[in-house]
């Protein structure tokens, strides 16, 4: 955009100085004007007021670009710092001296002023600023409300909708003994049968019972 910016001006300088060319009939215009004010002849008696703030406005952007992620941002900060270094240019360079240099303007329509293409930049920049902000857009790529990491959703065997449910295979649990059903303990739980545990020998345990009962008849 400032190659842009430059060469047009120095094209119109040399070749519209003197004369307007009607490219659209009472549409559009081409004709050299000296600006020593903002974009659109805006203040002209603040030359170098614009000038400082278009050079505060060149660091700025240089500045923010370093945590620049966002391509739609990147245009607009580049249509943004082409605009105001073209200008720039114009108020370092040009007569009447430095920082007081007049900027070349050169498109003229109907009913508006005379303007630039660094003035475009400008313009459409400040424009897609405006709706990228508003539309919660951020530097570094992320968006407002949707920037933050997500994580795995919750699937159908989440916390809240497991209640208070045992834990099962699904959920990374054991399943539920013979003990946790109020069952006694038998050869599928993985433990011996009572009475081996202690050493004794499997049935142990039925003897001492039918002993018992003897007795008791």
């Amino acid at each position: 955009m400032y190659a842009a910016d430059a060469i047009s001006k120095i094209v119109v300088v040399a070749t519209l100085s003197h004369r307007v060319v009607h490219v659209v009939d009472g549409l559009l215009m081409l004709r050299v004007l000296r600006n020593s004010g903002a974009a659109f002849s805006i203040g002209t008696s603040m030359t170098i007021v614009f000038t400082l703030i278009a050079v505060g406005v060149i660091v700025f952007i240089l500045r923010t670009s370093r945590q620049l992620r966002s391509l739609p941002w990147a245009i607009t900060l580049g249509l943004l710092l082409g605009g105001a270094t073209g200008n720039l240019t114009d108020r370092l360079l040009r007569s009447p001296g430095l920082l007081r240099g007049d900027v070349v303007d050169w498109i003229e329509l109907p009913h508006w002023p005379v303007f630039n293409v660094a003035d475009s930049a400008i313009v459409c920049g400040g424009v897609l600023a405006v709706l990228l902000a508003a539309g919660g857009y951020r530097l570094d790529g992320t968006r407002e409300g949707y920037g933050g990491p997500r994580g795995p959703r919750p699937g159908p065997h989440s916390h809240r909708e497991r209640g208070n449910r045992p834990p099962g295979p699904v959920d990374g649990g054991a399943p539920p003994g013979p003990v946790d059903r109020g069952l006694p303990p038998g050869p599928d739980d993985g433990r011996p049968p009572a009475g081996q545990a202690d050493g004794g020998r499997p049935g142990q345990a039925q003897e001492w019972g039918s002993t018992a009962g003897d007795s008791r008849a």
